[in-house]
């Protein structure tokens, strides 16, 4: 990973180029065409939640290379999308993207960060320190089902002391 990289909200001129990110990553996986088109509009970065202020992108010298949506509900905060450029997965910036949404969630006040994941993406979330705790429907594939993952946060940011 290349020292140039930031995190930064998401631009209303990057939607196109962030959907267009979300469905590489989501094809990384091998889904076929039809899968895939069927994601699409779950997987498109909308206008107003750019405006919304909680759509987030990992940039390296101007490249984009990844992009995290959180949805806050009640005392939760909710992953709605986080997907990396295929080319970066394996560099951290999945680690990178995590880590912020944690930060966030703690920023808005909440206790649990969730995420429906894919399938393949569950190792990752489990390292993240993520547990599953249920099944939710998919919002593209009838019938599908996606593992629920939750996290409890702590309340106050935990700092480190150096060891006595």
């Amino acid at each position: 990973m290349a020292s140039d990289v930031r995190i930064r909200r998401a631009e209303l001129s990057e939607a196109d180029a962030l959907t267009d990110l979300a469905m590489r990553s989501k094809a990384y996986w091998g889904y076929d065409d039809q899968f895939m088109a069927e994601c699409r509009e779950e997987l498109t970065v909308q206008p107003d939640a750019i405006e919304a202020g909680e759509v987030w992108v990992v940039e390296d010298e101007g490249r984009l290379l990844g992009v995290l949506e959180l949805t806050p509900e009640d005392d939760a905060v909710d992953v709605r999308l986080i997907f990396v450029e295929p080319s970066a997965v394996g560099t951290g910036i999945g680690r990178v993207l995590w880590d912020h949404a944690e930060a966030r969630a703690l920023a808005l006040g909440a206790r649990t960060l969730t995420v429906d994941a894919d399938p393949n993406a569950l190792g990752f979330y489990q390292r993240m320190g993520m547990r599953v705790v249920g099944r939710s429907p998919s919002g593209s594939i009838p019938g599908r089902t996606l593992p629920r993952l939750a996290k409890a946060l702590a309340s106050e940011p935990i700092e480190e002391t150096e060891p006595a």
